[in-house]
């Protein structure tokens, strides 16, 4: 190369340019585009950045569920103009009002980890946030409510975490479903129990039913990572119930997430609105959501009124939320939901 660039010192500069025009060419700096310019709006305007920092994630979040809040108010004005002139399913007529109830209630909270569908494709499958936050946590706490012969959700779970134990809960059947392996079975616990706001129980002791609250009690827990509910309607009474003197003291609801199925049966669009609003007080944020048109085709019924929906609970320290809490010991352990102490 020194006895080349000594004789043809044009020619390997010409190579040099050509090689740099090149790069400019097909680099990033090349183009007629210009960065975009700061929205006038600043509030609208929601910077969707790669962000590995996860207090940074749920920030973003909590400002895309801000948005999304301003909107429902426009919605409801728009169609209401209050929420009792609202329809949960207006009929189709003029002028048509082109909406259903789940408009208002979008899954508009961003998941700041993975989100995974674990269980069955069709009915009994449920959308989870962050399954990898309770991979090898070693005190993971899952309550299922509602099983139905079907526990595909509950293997899944059994399979993609190391110590995750699940307590299910369903008086209308004996066990799990056949989905659970044997090999894992010893992560399970089943008791043919219902869910209610009350604590209930039947002639001769039948049909028990409790509170999350009594339930938790009786397990010797104080926080549930995964918390499924699929129990016919009865969520209205059991999550007013339990959700209340939360509100009251202000203390972070005892679970992570929730998978809950919503049946909107009998009720108006204003009694459904302040409840959903209870829900959003007590920091549960949809993160998903899908309607169960699975129902709607076999019962023949004009309006879906059963929905999927997959909530992240933002106040406290629960794992998915925040970074597991590093103890002074060499190992490493996950906090234990809001018992665990500040985190670093």
């Amino acid at each position: 190369m020194p006895v080349f660039w000594s004789r043809s010192p044009r020619y390997v500069g010409l190579i040099v340019l050509a090689i740099v025009g090149t790069l400019y060419l097909v680099g990033p700096f090349h183009g007629s585009e210009q960065p975009p310019s700061p929205s006038q709006d600043s509030h609208y305007r929601i910077p969707l950045v790669e962000d590995h920092d996860l207090p940074n994630r749920i920030a973003r979040s909590d400002r895309i569920y801000d948005k999304l809040l301003l909107d429902r108010k426009e919605l409801v004005k728009k169609f209401g103009p209050t929420p009792n002139d609202v329809a949960l399913f207006p009929p189709d007529k003029e002028p048509w009002p082109a909406y259903t109830v789940w408009d208002f209630f979008p899954a508009a909270y961003n998941c700041p980890h993975e989100i995974r569908r674990l269980g069955a494709l069709g009915d009994g499958g449920k959308w989870v946030c962050g399954i990898s936050r309770v991979e090898t946590k070693p005190d993971c706490i899952v309550y299922s409510f509602g099983i139905n012969h079907e526990s595909s959700f509950e293997a899944e779970i059994l399979a993609n975490t190391e110590h995750c134990e699940i307590w299910g809960y369903d008086f209308s059947v004996k066990s799990f479903g056949p989905e659970i392996p044997r090999s894992q079975a010893h992560r399970t616990h089943f008791r043919r129990y219902g869910l209610a706001g009350t604590d209930k129980h039947g002639p001769d002791d039948k049909d028990k039913m409790y509170t999350l609250e009594s339930l938790m009690k009786l397990n010797s827990h104080t926080h549930i990572d995964i918390l499924k509910i699929d129990i016919e309607r009865w969520e209205f009474e059991t999550l007013t119930a339990l959700i209340k003197p939360y509100l009251t003291s202000k203390k972070p609801l005892p679970f992570g997430q929730l998978q809950l199925e919503i049946h909107i049966w009998d009720m108006s669009f204003a009694e459904y609105f302040e409840w959903w609003e209870t829900l959003e007080a007590a920091g549960l944020r949809p993160f998903w959501t899908e309607p169960n048109l699975v129902y709607q085709n076999y019962n023949k019924k004009g309006t879906p009124d059963l929905a999927e929906y997959s909530f992240l609970n933002i106040q406290g320290n629960n794992i998915f939320i925040k970074d597991p809490k590093r103890r002074p010991s060499h190992e490493d352990e996950y906090g234990h939901g809001n018992i665990a102490g500040p985190t670093q």
